[in-house]
């Protein structure tokens, strides 16, 4: 049974990540970030990679610092909390996670580059309202020895301005999996800034051509590449969305601390105190369930499905109450801009569509439940 509580060097790394993130990424720079019109923060990033966090689930041996799901987690977590905007998620997550699936040295390669900050990614999976990668339909035409891929992708986070492109697709007996540059002929990319301020993009394919060393693990082959990754994104998306709500009940709290009525902080008053005791157990049990998923992911990866999709759905659903609980015990104040409540409403919004709503994660447990 995983212990379900951090462990000393847990605790120091989320310390150190709060302390560097207080100062480099607070909440106020993304409200700065939105009015200039910027979706990412290229600088962060690079200081993100020069602290090894680029580099979190990279092995050593390509440079990276190979610490685990459940460091990266945490890392995750404290970006949650301060709604930083970086490609954590979707280049040091989710690609170095499918990069380790295949041992060859194009991987290596591509993993020292992500370890070192030089290459982000974006992962292209899904096409229609909700994810669903098995049912991509975006086609890889054999053509000679290599492909051709026509179709398009949606949704694709840090799309925009990733340097290369997982690409999921259908070929002659199932799914690959394509690791290409973004830039490639035939690519279009129509970035889109999302309602908490990040870049996404839809994505054209128009006769995109492919060869097979562009192909990441087997023709026909991606799920046993694709999963892994896509399980290892979720959780530390989980986190994020864990920090986020710790974050917004943080905000909250201090609130109920300093306004005033009838003479009193208003934090004094019974049925509010209720609310936001309710609240902290949520977001307690809910970190509980992203320690484990995290646990499980280092030391049983092939198992980690439904403790991962557990993490998933509860951290949507504690997310949504934070901020929710949090902009009515704001008040009107609570709806202006003024106040940050809103940055965390947004980033929750979107968390709890990438990577499988609560309705998809619910279905998984379910279904490893056998319910």
């Amino acid at each position: 049974m995983a212990k379900l509580v951090r462990t000393e060097e847990e605790v120091m790394l989320a310390d150190a990540a709060r302390g560097f993130l207080d100062e480099a990424a607070p909440v106020g720079k993304l409200r700065a970030m939105r009015d200039a019109g910027q979706t990412h923060d290229p600088d962060l990033w690079q200081q993100m990679a020069r602290m090894g966090w680029a580099g979190v689930l990279v092995p050593e041996e390509a440079g990276g610092a190979d610490m685990g799901h459940a460091a990266a987690n945490v890392l995750a977590g404290e970006m949650g909390r301060s709604l930083s905007v970086s490609p954590f998620l979707s280049t040091a997550v989710i690609a170095a996670t499918a990069l380790r699936q295949v041992a060859d040295e194009r991987a290596k390669t591509a993993l020292a580059s992500i370890a070192g900050g030089t290459r982000t990614y974006a992962l292209a999976v899904d096409e229609g309202a909700k994810h669903d990668p098995e049912a991509s339909q975006l086609r890889a035409e054999r053509v000679g020895n290599g492909f051709r891929l026509t179709g398009g992708k949606r949704f694709v986070i840090d799309g925009g301005f990733a340097d290369r492109l997982l690409v999921l697709a259908r070929t002659d007996a199932g799914l690959t999996l394509f690791d290409i540059p973004a830039d490639r002929a035939g690519i279009a990319r129509s970035a889109q800034r999302m309602i908490d301020g990040r870049d996404a993009a839809q994505i054209a394919f128009h006769g995109v051509e492919a060869t097979g060393d562009d192909v990441l693990g087997q023709v026909d082959g991606a799920m046993s590449v694709l999963v892994p990754a896509l399980r290892a994104g979720q959780a530390a998306l989980a986190a994020e969305m864990a920090g986020l709500a710790a974050g917004a009940f943080g905000i909250t709290v201090e609130y109920l601390k300093e306004r005033k009525q009838f003479g009193a902080p208003i934090g004094s008053f019974q049925a509010l105190q209720h609310r936001a005791a309710h609240l902290w157990c949520e977001c307690e049990v809910t970190a509980s369930a992203i320690l484990h998923a995290g646990r499980v992911l280092d030391e049983s990866p092939g198992d980690a499905g439904l403790a991962v999709s557990l993490a998933k759905a509860r951290a949507t659903q504690t997310a949504q109450l934070a901020v929710q609980e949090g902009v009515q015990m704001h008040g009107g104040n609570g709806m202006t801009d003024a106040f940050d409540m809103g940055f965390y409403m947004k980033r929750a919004r979107v968390g709890a569509e990438w990577l499988g709503d609560y309705g998809y994660h619910a279905g998984v447990v379910a279904r490893l439940r056998g319910f």
